[in-house]
C-alpha cells in the first residue's frame, strides 16, 4: 500500500471522476499513482495534461529506443510500478519483452541494436547522481537521431527519474500490468485485430 493512499471513486469530485473514467477506458483499471496524485486536484490536472502531452509530442525517436531509455531508468531506480507498466508498454508496441531480463548485459547483448545501446547508456548517465553524460555521448547521439531526437530521449529520460523517483518514494508497487492480457490497452486491442 502507498504510503499515501490513493483516492476512492467514491470520495473525488467530478474532475477526478472524469480522470478515473478516461483512465479506466484506456487501461481497464485506474493506475495507482493516478489515484494517490488525485489527493492533490490541480497536480492531478496538471500531469494528466503533461502526460498525454509529452506522449502525443515524442514521435522522433523509434518506440524500441524511447521505451527501452525509459524502462532503464525505472530498472535502475527500482521502481517496480514503472517497470511492470513499462514492460506493459513494450508489449502493447509488439517489443520483444523476454530481453529485458538481460538488460544489465545491453552493451554485449545480441538482443540489442546499436541505437538501443546508445540510449540505455544515456539513460544510465542521466539517472547517475550527478548526472554523468558526455560532450562526446551527446556527439554520437546527436549524430544517430538528430537534435530532435537527442532532445525528446533526454526529456523522455528526465520525465521517467522524476515519475520513478516519485513513485518509489511514495512506495507505489506494480499492478500486474505487465502479467497476461488483465490490462489491455484498447489501442492494441485495435492494432491487433487490423484496425
Amino acid at each position: 500500500m502507498p504510503r499515501v493512499p490513493g483516492l476512492a471513486t467514491k470520495d473525488a469530485g467530478p474532475v477526478i471522476r472524469i480522470g478515473y473514467w478516461f483512465a479506466k477506458r484506456r487501461f481497464k483499471v485506474v493506475p495507482e499513482p493516478f489515484s494517490v496524485l488525485a489527493r492533490h486536484r490541480k497536480l492531478f490536472m496538471a500531469a494528466a495534461r503533461h502526460e498525454l502531452a509529452a506522449e502525443k509530442a515524442s514521435r522522433k525517436l523509434p518506440a524500441n529506443v524511447r521505451e527501452l531509455a525509459v524502462y532503464r531508468v525505472a530498472q535502475q531506480l527500482g521502481c517496480s510500478w514503472c517497470v511492470d507498466f513499462g514492460t506493459m508498454l513494450q508489449k502493447h508496441e509488439g517489443l520483444d519483452v523476454e530481453r529485458l531480463k538481460h538488460i544489465n548485459d545491453y552493451l554485449t547483448s545480441p538482443t540489442y541494436t546499436r541505437q538501443e545501446r546508445l540510449a540505455v547508456a544515456y539513460a544510465d548517465a542521466m539517472t547517475d547522481t550527478p548526472v554523468s553524460a558526455t560532450d562526446e555521448q551527446l556527439a554520437e547521439l546527436r549524430a544517430e537521431f538528430g537534435d530532435e531526437g537527442v532532445i525528446e530521449l533526454t526529456y523522455q529520460i528526465g520525465l521517467e527519474n522524476m515519475r520513478a523517483r516519485t513513485y518509489s518514494a511514495l512506495d507505489i508497487r506494480d499492478q500486474g500490468f505487465s502479467s497476461g492480457d488483465a490490462c489491455r490497452l484498447p489501442e492494441a486491442d485495435l492494432r491487433s485485430a487490423g484496425a
